[in-house]
């Protein structure tokens, strides 16, 4: 870029998101001079999807800013929890946050999930067609223009996705109640059912007698060896960002 130079500094949250030697004080970007603010954020490698409040000279402007000479910018984070409004809070994750929908569905959140690699395009396209915010750490996916709504998930260790999340956007919790496979909700379901004891083995059949089944996929879930460690990760949820019971 070739003009107006400005004086920028960026909140210590979104700090990541720049170069190593922009991460401590105010630093000059120079601009083009027709550029939008927005524009220019995210040229330096901040989604949008990330940023509350620019503040230029201390007042607030939108993204569709154009940059003056000698202006101080200030970015600031989204706050939170995160409003998301216009829609039922529904969710979209990319494929590389497999365990995170899990552990979301877990919780009762509706979190579509894609298994396999199907492109940004198609991704934006879906977040759109549904109203879906779309979670991702793939900062190129959140700059795509289509997106409904977006956020990025800044850990890569799925306890502490999962509390990113939560704490951002402070969904509702439904324990027990979604398909960890599919997403689809889940109805009681009887063992002599015909359909139901098709799914079960027989030392199942013999040692369970509570049963639930999705109502979209058919997969029927019951309390298993796995039920305490799941358990865990519903109290350790419930109590710090819910309000319902993890039985």
């Amino acid at each position: 870029m070739n003009g107006p130079s400005i004086q920028l500094g960026v909140a210590p949250e979104l700090r990541l998101f720049v170069a190593a030697e922009r991460r401590h004080g105010v630093f000059t970007v120079v601009t083009d001079g027709s550029s939008t603010l927005g524009h220019v954020v995210q040229s330096l490698g901040i989604p949008l999807t990330e940023v509350g409040r620019l503040l230029v000279d201390g007042r607030p402007v939108p993204v569709s800013h154009v940059p003056s000479a000698g202006e101080t910018v200030g970015v600031r984070p989204r706050p939170r929890p995160q409003a998301v409004p216009g829609a039922p809070l529904r969710f979209l994750l990319d494929v590389h946050l497999g365990t995170l929908a899990r552990r979301m569905r877990l919780l009762g959140v509706d979190a579509a999930y894609e298994s396999e690699d199907v492109g940004d395009a198609e991704l934006a396209r879906r977040s759109a067609a549904e109203c879906r915010v779309m979670l991702s750490r793939d900062r190129g996916l959140l700059r795509r223009s289509a997106l409904w709504a977006g956020a990025y998930v800044y850990s890569d260790r799925p306890v502490d996705q999962l509390r990113d999340v939560l704490g951002r956007f402070a969904p509702a919790l439904a324990p027990w109640t979604r398909c960890t496979a599919c997403n689809g909700v889940l109805t009681a379901a009887d063992k002599d059912d015909a359909s139901v004891r098709a799914r079960l083995q027989q030392g199942t059949m013999r040692s369970y007698d509570v049963f639930a089944r999705c109502a979209a996929c058919g997969k029927v879930y019951w309390r298993g060896a796995h039920h305490g460690h799941l358990a865990e990760i519903v109290a350790e949820a419930v109590r710090e960002f819910g309000d319902g019971t993890a039985a």
